[in-house]
C-alpha cells in the first residue's frame, strides 16, 4: 500500500555533504505521521545496516559510524523523510535505502535506494 521513493544520491568528495529525500505516496500524512521512518544502506559484499531511525514522535535513533554527521528529519505534511550527510566519508559509499517497518495493518515497505559515493 505504501511506496517508498528516494532520491538525491549521487557523487560527492570527503568531506561533503549531501541531502537523501524518502518521499511516501499511497497514505495519507495523518497516516503517515504514525509511522516509524528508517534509513538503511549496503555496500556491496556487505549486509544492510541500519544507519537512522525516526519515530512518529520524532524520537531519533543513529548508528554509532554516523552519529554527530548525520541528521534524520521528517516533514509529515509532505509525507517525506531527509537524510542529512555531512562531514562524508569514503566508507559511507553504499547504496542508501528508506524503510518503513511492518505494523500491523501497514505491510513493511522499501524504497528502490539511491546510490551514495564518498570519492576524490
Amino acid at each position: 500500500q505504501v511506496q517508498l521513493v528516494e532520491s538525491g544520491g549521487g557523487l560527492v568528495q570527503p568531506g561533503g555533504s549531501l541531502r537523501l529525500s524518502c518521499a511516501a505516496s499511497g497514505t495519507s500524512g495523518s497516516i503517515f505521521s504514525l509511522y516509524t521512518m528508517n534509513w538503511y544502506r549496503q555496500a556491496p559484499g556487505n549486509q544492510r545496516e541500519l544507519v537512522a531511525s525516526i519515530t512518529g514522535g520524532g524520537s531519533t535513533q543513529y548508528a554509532d559510524s554516523v552519529k554527530g554527521r548525520f541528521t534524520i528529519s521528517r516533514d509529515n505534511a509532505k509525507n517525506t523523510v531527509y537524510l542529512q550527510m555531512n562531514s562524508l566519508k569514503p566508507d559511507d559509499t553504499a547504496v542508501y535505502y528508506c524503510n518503513k517497518p511492518w505494523t500491523f495493518g501497514s505491510r513493511v515497505a522499501w524504497g528502490q535506494g539511491t546510490q551514495v559515493t564518498v570519492s576524490s
